[in-house]
């Protein structure tokens, strides 16, 4: 895995927080290290813009929603 900059990081951080405001208190652990895992692993393979990481997190977060359904 590449090491990731600091804009990344930052990108990564912005947009765990802004897609947890959905869940009460900002989320519990397991659903934020779910997102942030997805993050991570998207931005390894060079998706580090904001919008780009933001569809990764939106794609997480439908996926938690479809899990708690089911």
């Amino acid at each position: 895995m590449a090491k990731l900059d600091q804009r990344t990081i930052a990108n990564m951080n912005f947009v765990l927080e802004e897609t947890c405001r959905v869940f009460p208190h900002g989320g519990d652990h397991e659903h934020r290290r779910f997102i942030a895992r997805q993050l991570k692993l998207s931005a390894s393979k060079g998706n580090v813009t904001l919008s780009g990481l933001r569809t990764v997190a939106d794609s997480a977060l439908k996926e938690l929603t479809k899990q708690k359904t089911a």
